[in-house]
């Protein structure tokens, strides 16, 4: 699961994504083969963080196991 995290909510991909022009045809974030196409990978300081990747927009995606 994908959600976005910003300096005090923690938001669904959908809540933002919709109005977002990378954004599929579905309003979902473009996620192919585990990495996010729209947006970059940002570097873990540790193992036990999850994924986290930076849109264009600018919002963190966290992936949740």
């Amino acid at each position: 699961m994908l959600a976005i995290i910003t300096d005090n909510q923690i938001l669904l991909p959908g809540q933002v994504c919709q109005s977002c022009l990378l954004a599929d045809a579905s309003g979902k974030p473009r996620w192919r083969e585990g990495q996010l196409s729209c947006g970059r990978t940002i570097s873990k300081i540790t193992e036990e963080q999850p994924e986290q990747f930076q849109c264009m927009m600018g919002f963190r995606i966290v992936k949740i196991e």
